[in-house]
């Protein structure tokens, strides 16, 4: 096991001479990645808070050599904040600042060094390093003096942010690291160093760390790795979050952010590992550890209990809430007190100021809101079908084929067109028509269809009049009102199909049952409203989706979803024909 010294350091502690290996390149930054480095450092400063938040730069990457460090990643950076320091101690004549406290010499260029102790503009053109050198100063000396302000009081903020805010990563590896090996992996390969490998590291670093015997940390490597591991199941890994594995380095960094209480929407990159250094210096490593174990098995414990896993899955999924807000809420509470807690979060999920049988889905934010209830409806009847011998399952709702799933309301019944412009989706629209109608018997428009379709082209009138009789044959009358209505509604993979979209019920119950036999993933409710799970079997016309349907599919919502709505969602009475 290798053995390193990692710590977070203040930009002011930088102390050394570096050594540039001469495997490297020279500096090569041009303006655009000096002024990012400096307007990231002052942009620290908080307006309405008034205080400067607390930043990370990348890692610099070193290994001793005797009394100086050869430097094998970080080059770029810390020149750039050496000629920050030189600027400043130059215009200032030391009042500022007397200049770096750290110097930086090349193995295979030694004027090099020369030149960034005494920067002279005129000589740039002498060679490479000089020229890029000598721009970056430019470039530092044109934003100190464009930036608004007195240049003394920018200077004076400047080195209290380098002081007191801002920090490096210091990854010390020891003597027997292959230096050119590791270059090539952080610079060549681009792969650099991950918030989670610096957390690890400080379990696994030797330095300052006489608590961790060698015994543990190879006991903590072994236990990372199967977390690692057990995150790639992809049912527990959707079930904890809606974002894909490739939205992390690495899968434990969602357990890490949830204990170092990092927002998803952070953008420094090593957030998590600050959180953790903090942390380091006033816990003990083997607490922190056993923290980091506890949390992941709190969350395992979740996914093996069927009553929370559906409750905290759905409260995920519906992005009524995150894992870190339901985690927190969990703290100090025992299950019952959790699990009471949850269903009011759900609750309030999906409360709302009138009734859902008012809602349409042509109104986004009701549309929004349907959806939601509809997730719910599918989530919990699978949780209380089948005595806990199903579980919904969020991996498949979430991610399937290595690509995101997109799911959208789809009417029961279509009884209007939307979108079919084309000849091939007319064709695709008589194709699928044609087989329900002939199986109402409707010989004579299953005529008209064949007719159309042996066309060479299908004139859009003629294809409007037989789709409005093909619309009436396959649909109850007096249901043309309820189009819009949750009763009326489905969760089912979006897709570009317009023909389908558009379609009558019998069509898509056909494709329904086509698609369950495929295997395709179809929501448990969605397969269950085009097998009239819920219609009384008696009043069950197989091919159309009328007002007795309706009644009983909302009446089905209520039931399931009793404990959670405030009241029955109601529907209007309609006279089927």
């Amino acid at each position: 096991m290798d053995e390193i010294k990692l710590e977070a350091k203040l930009v002011g502690d930088i102390q050394g001479v570096f050594n540039v290996p001469s495997y490297q390149r020279g500096y090569r930054w041009g303006k655009e990645e000096v002024e990012r480095l400096l307007n990231d450092i002052y942009g620290i400063y908080d307006d309405e808070t008034k205080v400067a938040r607390n930043y990370c730069l990348q890692p610099i990457v070193v290994k001793r050599n005797g009394d100086t460090y050869d430097l094998i990643d970080g080059q770029q950076r810390l020149t750039t904040i050496y000629l920050i320091y030189k600027y400043m101690s130059v215009v200032s004549n030391g009042w500022v600042v007397k200049g770096p406290k750290f110097s930086l010499q090349y193995e295979t260029r030694s004027d090099s060094k020369e030149f960034l102790e005494n920067i002279d503009i005129n000589r740039r053109e002498e060679n490479i390093d000089f020229w890029f050198i000598a721009n970056a100063y430019e470039t530092i000396s044109n934003w100190f003096n464009n930036t608004d302000g007195e240049l003394s009081v920018i200077m004076n903020h400047m080195i209290t942010y380098l002081t007191e805010n801002v920090k490096i990563i210091w990854y010390e590896v020891n003597d027997s690291e292959d230096s050119i090996a590791l270059f090539e992996r952080l610079n060549i390969g681009k792969i650099a160093l991950t918030s989670a490998e610096l957390v690890k590291a400080m379990f696994l670093s030797s330095a300052g760390n006489e608590e961790m015997d060698r015994e543990k940390q190879e006991e903590i490597a072994l236990q990372w790795d199967n977390m690692e591991k057990e995150l790639h199941n992809e049912s527990l890994w959707y079930f904890l979050t809606n974002n894909s594995g490739q939205s992390y380095q690495t899968r434990i960094d969602l357990i890490l952010d949830l204990i170092a209480k990092k927002n998803r929407t952070s953008k420094d990159k090593y957030f998590t590992f600050f959180a953790f250094d903090s942390m380091s210096k006033n816990r003990s490593l083997k607490s922190i550890w056993t923290e980091i174990m506890h949390t992941f098995l709190v969350l395992k414990d979740w996914y093996g209990n069927h009553e929370l896993y559906h409750k905290v899955g759905y409260l995920i999924a519906s992005k009524s809430m995150t894992l870190d807000e339901i985690f927190y809420s969990s703290q100090d509470l025992t299950k019952r007190q959790f699990l009471g807690k949850l269903d009011e979060f759900i609750k309030n999920s999906i409360k709302i100021e009138k009734n859902y049988g008012e809602l349409s889905y042509d109104r986004p934010y009701e549309y929004a809101e349907i959806f939601k209830l509809l997730l719910l409806f599918n989530v919990e009847s699978v949780r209380k079908n089948g005595e806990k011998t199903q579980w919904f399952p969020f991996d498949k709702f979430k991610f399937v084929d290595n690509g995101s799933v997109v799911w959208s309301l789809e009417h029961i019944h279509a009884q209007q067109s939307e979108g079919m412009k084309t000849q091939e989706e007319w064709r695709e629209w008589l194709l699928l028509h044609l087989e329900s109608v002939e199986s109402i018997g409707n010989q004579d428009l299953a005529k008209k269809i064949s007719e159309m379709l042996n066309n060479k082209k299908i004139i859009g009138g003629e294809f409007e009049a037989i789709q409005n009789e093909v619309f009436e044959a396959l649909s109850v009358k007096g249901n043309v009102e309820y189009l819009h209505s949750i009763s009326n509604l489905a969760l089912l993979n979006s897709s570009n199909n317009a023909a389908l979209s558009n379609s009558t019920f019998d069509v898509k119950r056909n494709e329904i049952i086509r698609m369950d036999k495929r295997g395709e993933f179809i929501p448990f409710c969605t397969k269950m409203v085009f097998l009239k799970y819920y219609t009384p079997s008696e009043q069950n016309q197989l091919h159309f989706w009328g007002q007795t349907d309706r009644e009983a599919y909302v009446g089905a919502i209520n039931e399931i979803l009793k404990n959670y709505l405030d009241e029955e969602i109601t529907i209007e009475k309609g006279d089927d024909e």
